[in-house]
């Protein structure tokens, strides 16, 4: 190295040296670890040589000492191991381990909350006292989305770096998007500015990704297995609001006038396909990542042990695959979506002058698409906030704004009142016994009523269930039988008499 100067053996594998590329005249020591081709050099803050000797020989035993009992010798600030992780888990990606959007949500929080947090923070000196601390630092550093969380007065300087940081994710999102020039926007006063603290939800995935990060570390041997994370800090459970019965109801009702009162063939054809998304979702309990995936060839039909018929859906999301089931019904609206899309072609045909072809299905093609055929990446996001604006169901009972994901939300609800077994439904909905005890363990209140009420007076358990019975029965008998459509394995669909 052509910067070490007045280089001196100490012994076989410790030197001391000075710099020639620094302005003072202190002393390095440099130590070789013993079985490996890696050295660890250490500035000795000294311009004695004596002292620097000295001290070189003690940093040589320090050095053997960390060795011994398996204390890591190098030092790595979390933004770099953090990198590092990044780097795998990209690569996990590649190779279809995990899906594709997973590195960019790591990404956005260990360049994000974790790298303001402790992105300088050498890993070794990250301790109980960092990871216990991060929620209250979290909550009192940013800014979250819904008020349901409660709010905070910011002051001028926070409120103008926030604005700056939205308008900077402002103008990345339309670049991407080829907008070259952004509708100017104008920031609330910073004087009067509240903002809503982070909700639980998002700081505990950030911890299970600064975990991740730790546990990553100790794999790596850049710390001791001791610094594993593993407890994360009481943090409220946070649910998204199911629709009740009723709900689901009115958004029938008002879904069909939606689409009705549609002006344009392109707006027609939107508001059919996000009114079919709806009830396949609410109806298959799917993820909205498992939906974008979804391909006409995922879908075939089946039948159950009474010969039945049911479909039968093959889906992938969060890096995992497997095969849900649904009613026949589910058939009718994956059928309703070919129909609206051909209405849609032949529509845009005749207004060209031309004559209109026949709509292919590949197998391969995605099932819920843009009104061009790409893959649609927001799953009608816009159309599906503007019905529950009209139906007046935009937010459910604790005052969030719904989300796409309410529909699976909706369908564990209504499944697990339905009696059926926490098992299958875990199953079926791809995830765990204990996550669905953990977020729908209300419903069993409602399911469980005749029991909860039992001994208090003017509670007739005996008369409620009768009265129930009689009542399905005389809906059922008023219900004529109808012609239903199921699909077939080969993606289209035959009509059958039920």
């Amino acid at each position: 190295m052509a910067f070490v100067t007045d280089k001196e053996v100490l012994k076989p594998g410790l030197i001391i040296f000075r710099r020639a590329d620094v302005d003072h005249r202190n002393w390095y020591c440099r130590v070789k670890l013993p079985k490996a081709d890696r050295y660890k050099t250490i500035s000795l803050k000294t311009s004695d040589i004596g002292v620097a000797r000295h001290l070189a020989n003690e940093q040589e035993v320090e050095v053997r000492a960390m060795l011994k009992h398996d204390i890591p010798v190098f030092n790595h600030p979390f933004r770099a191991v953090a990198k590092e992780y990044l780097a795998t888990q990209e690569a996990r990606a590649k190779r279809g381990e995990i899906s594709k959007e997973r590195p960019k949500k790591l990404k956005a929080v260990l360049e994000g909350a974790l790298e303001d947090y402790v992105g300088s923070v050498q890993v070794h000196r990250i301790g109980d006292e960092l990871w216990a601390s991060y929620p209250a630092w979290r909550r009192e550093n940013g800014a979250g989305r819904n008020t349901r969380n409660g709010v905070r007065e910011i002051s001028a300087e926070k409120a103008a770096e926030l604005d700056a940081r939205d308008a900077a994710g402002r103008a990345r999102a339309m670049e991407k998007r080829g907008f070259t020039k952004l509708r100017p926007s104008t920031p609330a006063p910073a004087e009067s500015r509240t903002v809503a603290f982070i909700s639980d939800a998002t700081i505990r995935f950030e911890m299970s990704i600064f975990g991740a990060v730790m546990n990553y570390a100790i794999k790596k041997r850049y710390v001791p297995a001791s610094q594993r994370f593993d407890d994360r800090p009481k943090l409220k459970t946070m649910r998204r609001d199911e629709f009740t019965l009723e709900e689901y109801r009115h958004l029938h009702t008002v879904a069909r006038s939606w689409v009705k009162d549609a002006i344009r063939p392109s707006s027609t054809w939107y508001r059919t396909v996000a009114y079919n998304f709806i009830l396949i979702m609410c109806n298959t309990g799917m993820r909205p990542s498992e939906a974008k995936n979804l391909r006409w060839r995922d879908i075939t039909t089946g039948t159950d042990r009474e010969g039945r018929e049911l479909v039968v859906l093959f889906v992938q999301g969060k890096g995992k695959s497997r095969k849900l089931v649904a009613p026949k019904s589910v058939g009718d609206y994956f059928e309703r979506i070919r129909e609206a899309t051909r209405e849609y072609r032949r529509q845009a045909a005749e207004a060209d002058g031309k004559e209109a072809r026949e709509v292919e299905f590949r197998p391969e093609d995605r099932v819920f698409t843009t009104v061009t055929g790409e893959p649609a990446k927001s799953l009608y996001q816009a159309m599906i906030e503007d019905l529950l604006i009209t139906a007046k169901l935009r937010e459910g009972a604790s005052g969030v704004p719904r989300s796409t994901y309410c529909f699976r939300h909706t369908y564990a609800t209504f499944r697990l009142a339905e009696g059926v077994d926490v098992y299958f439904l875990a199953e079926q909905m791809g995830t765990s016994v204990k996550m669905i005890e953990e977020h729908y363990g209300h419903v069993n209140t409602v399911k469980h009523a005749d029991l909860v009420l039992q001994g208090m007076g003017g509670w007739d358990p005996g008369a409620a269930v009768d009265e129930a019975k009689v009542a399905g029965a005389a809906k059922a008998a008023r219900t004529p039988r109808a012609k239903t459509r199921t699909a077939e394995p080969s993606g289209k669909l035959r009509r059958r008499k039920s």
